[in-house]
């Protein structure tokens, strides 16, 4: 590993094993240790489907995704364990804090990943040394198993900590993508989707190897600027710094400064309404989703008040969005109190694809075509404008009137 990085950089990957389980099992070890447990769905009716599940359920046959019923018939003993997203933010600030002790280079990807840029590190060792401290670290003091992936940059410090699960500690090298990657599918490498994966089986481009040796100039043809990426990458090659400043959004919001004071709670639950569907736009273009919802309110004496919402299950839809800050409204403002601004910001946010959603079987069914129905509505009113196509309920709502509008983030 020395030689190989020498005058390059190091590179760690943190990634914790069934992080929502392994959370319940470190706070609960008597209930759960050992055991097939389950976050997801709807514990009380054992409805929905599961978001992920320990080890001991996967030994079993349970997999991410599948519906409860399905889950318990291959596993009669699974343990449901209801989400608890103050429990797993305190424990990723936990081991992301433990992570920083090292390099103040840490970059967090989601609620239980991130990168560290270890170059500058050795005064704490070589880095395996470090990378087994840091792993001994967040098992002792977290209870959290977690595989780490060693490598010269981001793209194959990932690939490595996938290697080997749970407690992995793997090392990926440019030297070694021949041997270990280049017979595996496209779709095998990190950042390459299912579309694209189709897209190079059609262009007779199968495996990593294959794609490495492409023509570039053929790939930009047929992808673009992504094509040079992929040609990089199925080299090995990554350019892309660890940066601190670069993890998920901290909060997404807009703020709306009025032109005269609003009084009665008809026209603010409409502005309301209308800060709740840009924010939850902002909120799916970056398929994020949402932990505690804020409103802000301003009077004419420039006294501003903030207050909050930490849900129970997180959201992305506009309809729940403005049916918190709606709440808010009505427990934080006294109708014919004047109000000189109006915000709505969303925070706790998280990975939509990472983020457990607790459903009852309903909504499970229905979830799909309401979020289809969401992405195709931001596309249209992205593409032709606020007012090209709007929900039965953004219907009834007037354009708001501002002095001045501003975008938090």
């Amino acid at each position: 590993m020395k030689q190989e990085t020498k005058g390059g950089r190091v590179i760690l990957h943190l990634d914790m094993n069934a992080f929502y389980c392994s959370v319940h099992e470190a706070e609960e070890p008597g209930k759960y240790k050992n055991k097939p447990t389950a976050v997801g769905g709807s514990v009380e009716q054992r409805k929905g489907i599961l978001v992920t599940c320990s080890y001991a359920a996967r030994a079993k046959g349970v997999r991410t995704g599948m519906t409860i019923r399905e889950a318990l018939r291959l596993c009669p003993e699974l343990i449901m364990i209801k989400p608890d997203f103050r429990l797993y933010r305190k424990y990723s600030e936990r081991f992301m804090a433990i992570a920083r002790q090292y390099t103040p280079l840490v970059q967090a990807v989601s609620i239980d990943e991130c990168y560290l840029d270890i170059t500058g590190s050795g005064l704490f060792g070589t880095p395996i040394q470090i990378a087994e401290t840091i792993q001994k670290r967040i098992q002792t003091e977290c209870s959290l198993p977690c595989s780490v992936g060693i490598g010269p940059n981001k793209l194959l410090a990932k690939m490595a900590s996938d290697m080997k699960k749970p407690n992995g500690l793997t090392i990926l090298r440019i030297r070694d993508m021949p041997a270990l990657m280049w017979d595996k599918p496209c779709d095998t490498l990190f950042g390459v989707g299912r579309k694209t994966a189709e897209k190079l089986r059609r262009l007779n481009i199968t495996t990593i190897g294959q794609l490495a040796a492409a023509d570039q100039s053929f790939l930009v043809r047929h992808f673009g600027v992504y094509g040079e990426w992929l040609k990089l990458a199925a080299n090995g090659i990554d350019h892309s710094p660890v940066d601190p400043e670069d993890g998920p959004s901290k909060s997404i919001g807009h703020t709306t400064t009025l032109p005269a004071d609003v009084t009665g709670r008809e026209e603010a639950a409409r502005i309301l309404l209308e800060l709740s569907d840009r924010a939850g736009r902002r909120l799916r273009a970056q398929r994020l989703i949402a932990g505690t919802v804020q409103i802000t309110l301003r009077r004419p004496d420039m006294t501003t008040i903030t207050r909050s919402r930490t849900l129970p299950s997180p959201i992305r839809h506009t309809a729940d969005i403005y049916k918190e800050a709606l709440n808010l409204l009505d427990r934080h403002w006294r109708e014919g109190d004047p109000i000189r601004l109006l915000g709505v910001t969303l925070q706790s946010l998280t990975e939509e694809a990472e983020t457990a959603v607790q459903l009852d079987l309903f909504e499970y069914e229905k979830q799909p075509r309401k979020d289809a129905l969401a992405d195709v509505m931001d596309k249209l009113r992205n593409k032709f404008g606020e007012h090209a196509v709007r929900s039965a309920s953004m219907a009834s709502s007037t354009r708001t009137p501002k002095a001045s509008e501003d975008v938090n983030e």
